[in-house]
């Protein structure tokens, strides 16, 4: 079935000043859906998840957060921390009219999830929370995402090469997730190191007992052998959190290379919770 699809901006106010930011929406009506990408990665990621949603009849929109894809990347690492990126996804709703939202996202994305849930509870109807980022993540995304941080700081030429050599390679031309890591690594080498230093050295995700004070549903997607993203702390997630519904997936590819059985059952929650006239508050647990 095919979708109608728009892309658009809009911006925010930091002490950095004024930013852009930019989004596509897909399908139409008031039943919406905001899905938020992984760090350094594009919105284009959930592209295929956005399209099958919206065939569905949601009101999906795939945002490109601050410093991501084609919004602005300031090389200021003040203006970068998991509270921004919520309140940027909050700035998006009153942009788009949206009262509410089930907002869902993937690692990074996933966090931001948990911190608008926090931050802005009333505006969301559900969350989708893919891969979250928790205590148990900490020293392997260290191991992972230091190094970039200071080669892009202090070897400037090797994300900046990256860059260049990523614009040289026309996206129409490889299969989608190449395209999509081509544009992973589309970034000035001072807007990578401000990103990873706010994000490193900033608050990771909502405390837990934050995290079990979220009321509403979830729908949680964990991944096993996956250092940077382990089971266990989405095992934890659902511990805390007082209505879950959990699905394991079979590996990180699963969603990627073999996406109905996890889309459907996105799909399907994301619905359910736009019929619910009020939050689910029944718990459950699929292994």
């Amino acid at each position: 079935m095919l979708v109608s699809e728009r892309i658009g901006q809009f911006f925010v106010e930091s002490d950095g000043g004024r930013d852009r930011l930019e989004y596509t929406e897909y399908g139409s009506g008031d039943e919406w859906v905001v899905l938020l990408h992984g760090l350094l990665m594009p919105r284009r990621m959930h592209q295929p998840l956005a399209r099958a949603m919206a065939a569905q009849g949601l009101h999906v929109v795939t945002l490109d957060l601050l410093g991501h894809g084609r919004s602005d990347q300031p090389a200021d690492p003040l203006v970068y921390s998991m509270t921004s990126f919520g309140e940027q996804v909050v700035a998006l709703l009153d942009h788009l009219g949206a009262e509410q939202a089930v907002i869902g996202g993937t690692s990074l994305g996933a966090n931001v999830s948990l911190e608008v849930a926090v931050l802005a509870p009333e505006r969301v109807k559900g969350l989708v929370v893919e891969m979250p980022v928790l205590d148990n993540a900490l020293v392997a995304g260290l191991l992972a995402f230091v190094p970039i941080m200071l080669a892009a700081r202090y070897l400037p030429f090797t994300a900046n090469t990256l860059q260049k050599a990523s614009r040289s390679v026309p996206r129409g031309l490889v299969p989608f997730w190449a395209g999509v890591a081509l544009d992973t690594v589309d970034h000035r080498a001072d807007s990578v190191a401000a990103v990873l230093h706010g994000v490193i050295y900033g608050r990771l995700a909502p405390s837990s007992s934050q995290r079990r004070a979220i009321r509403a549903p979830v729908l949680l997607v964990g991944h096993p052998v996956d250092p940077i993203h382990p089971f266990v702390d989405a095992d934890m997630l659902a511990a805390e959190l007082p209505d879950v519904r959990f699905e394991r997936a079979t590996s990180i590819l699963e969603w990627r290379t073999r996406p109905e059985r996890l889309t459907r059952a996105a799909a399907d929650f994301a619905r359910e919770c736009w019929a619910a006239p009020t939050p689910r508050r029944a718990r459950t647990r699929k292994r």
